[in-house]
């Protein structure tokens, strides 16, 4: 067994959206951090959101305005820190009389413009809908109101280079096999699943950020019963191609009380969800099912105008959430809140149960402080005034057109896509080129080497499936022979 002879003040075991900002955070005060993660950073739950950075419109009806006002706040402010990243968008709502009361819904939503203080987005309003609107003829007024749209699997990604910026180690493919108490720290045996080959950290304090394997975690490595139990709920999504304007999306009831949300994605898609079951099983094999395709589409053709089928469909992801709450209350109504605790252990182990994207950062600087009394000398957070990698930017548009104007043999399409995920950091794939045969070869649809070693060498981009899902979207568009190629180039058989 290979002894590693640092003392980290902090080694996190999961690299969803939580334990990479926690990385962050704690990297950005000045501590000894190490992240690992047993799959790709963003690999499971933090990769299979809704894609929205919201308050949360429907968790006032269950009274979380806590949670909501928070949230919003977030919002806000991770607005400001990663504006590549998350783009104000507009989401209508049509009314039913057979749903939610209108009264109801104008009072959740004047709370929505209260709660918090929101600059960068709109206030919500009522309206009327147009006949180009792609609802039915019977929906013609409702409401509007402004969330956040973002690219969950690059925040999580970003957050992490955030983390390695500040001397943080980041170890993907690298799975928590052990823990157990030395003296007076903690050794992590974690096992590279690459190599077969195994790592041992010393490290003062834990954080088990594993999502819905919270829980089984610390069953598996410490022999410990959790300090709370957790509900599996599996959410999935559709992919079709575009059914409603590009800067408009819809939050559409259905009659068991539930939402589905139809948003633009990726310029020619419109991403459907998301839907909640119960989960059992291993997180990792959740699949949307026949039943869930079928539910998403029935929901869907109850507002639209023209029907979409199975046929439509592209793409489908499913992500397992791991909710805390009452086993008697549906999963539609159970808290989307968080919780932190430390195990009944002899050494610090905090464990995070819950949690959304949107909150992460606040968690995050929770997390880290509740460490702090483990930890001597301790800094205040940073991550509330510190852009994300690549946010330094005053808008997209505005660094598009700079990028066209210096680039002028780039493809107008490819700089957009860049700027929506790198931001700033465009700069760096770019450097020293001077016409598109200096970026190398293209491995299809504006993928170019230069990209590719950019995300192996910066983000721990390890195989085709990692550039394409997480660090890009370009799986909806390549081809089976085109992925082999990738793979190819990436070593990988």
């Amino acid at each position: 067994m290979n002894k590693h002879s640092e003392l980290y003040d902090i080694v996190i075991i999961g690299g969803g959206i939580n334990g990479a900002g926690i990385a962050a955070d704690a990297a950005g005060r000045g501590l000894k951090v190490a992240l690992c993660d047993k799959g790709d950073l963003g690999g499971e739950t933090s990769s299979a959101s809704t894609k929205l950075i919201h308050g949360g419109l429907r968790y006032l009806e269950t009274y979380e305005f806590r949670l909501v006002r928070k949230a919003l706040k977030e919002s806000e402010l991770l607005l400001a820190l990663a504006p590549h990243l998350i783009q104000p968008i507009s989401i209508n709502i049509p009314h039913t009389a057979y749903h939610r009361p209108w009264l109801l819904i104008r009072l959740g939503l004047f709370l929505y413009n209260h709660l918090a203080r929101r600059p960068g987005y709109r206030n919500a309003k009522a309206v009327r809908f147009h006949q180009d609107s792609p609802l039915a003829d019977e929906f013609s007024h409702g409401f509007n109101f402004w969330d956040g749209q973002v690219d969950d699997a690059r925040l999580v990604i970003l957050n992490a280079v955030q983390a390695a910026r500040d001397s943080a180690d980041i170890l993907v493919r690298n799975e928590c096999v052990g823990i157990k108490p030395a003296d007076t720290f903690w050794e992590v045996t974690l096992e590279d699943r690459l190599h077969g080959e195994e790592l041992t950290l010393k490290t003062r304090t834990i954080v088990n950020a594993t999502g819905p394997w919270v829980s089984q975690l610390i069953e598996k490595t410490v022999n410990k019963k959790p300090r709370n139990e957790v509900r599996l709920v599996k959410g999935s999504h559709i992919i079709i191609p575009r059914i409603q304007p590009e800067d408009q999306a819809f939050l559409l009831q259905n009659e068991d009380g539930r939402i589905v949300f139809v948003i633009p994605y990726q310029q020619n898609y419109s991403l459907i969800g998301t839907t909640e079951e119960e989960f059992a099983g291993d997180p990792s094999s959740a699949e949307i099912s026949i039943r869930e395709t079928d539910y998403l589409i029935d929901v869907v053709n109850g507002y639209f105008h023209t029907p979409i089928k199975k046929e439509d469909v592209v793409y489908s992801y499913s992500g397992v959430r791991p909710l805390v709450g009452e086993e008697e209350q549906s999963a539609t109504r159970a808290s989307r809140d968080y919780r932190l605790e430390f195990e009944n252990t002899p050494l610090p182990l905090l464990s995070i149960y819950g949690g959304k994207v949107t909150t992460y950062r606040i968690l995050a600087e929770q997390a880290v402080d509740m460490l702090g009394k483990y930890i001597a000398g301790i800094e205040d957070s940073k991550t509330s005034r510190v852009r994300l990698p690549g946010g330094d930017i005053e808008s997209r548009e505005q660094q598009v057109e700079v990028l066209i104007g210096r680039h002028p043999w780039l493809e107008p399409g490819i700089i957009r896509r860049w700027v929506a995920a790198y931001g700033s950091l465009c700069s760096r794939v770019l450097q020293g080129s001077a016409s598109v045969d200096d970026l190398g070869m293209d491995f299809g649809h504006g993928l170019f080497q230069r990209e590719v070693d950019y995300l192996v060498e910066s983000e721990w981009a390890i195989t085709a499936e990692d550039i394409l899902w997480r660090r890009t979207k370009l799986g909806l568009v390549f081809s089976e022979s085109q992925k082999r190629v990738l793979d190819k180039y990436l070593g990988n058989p």
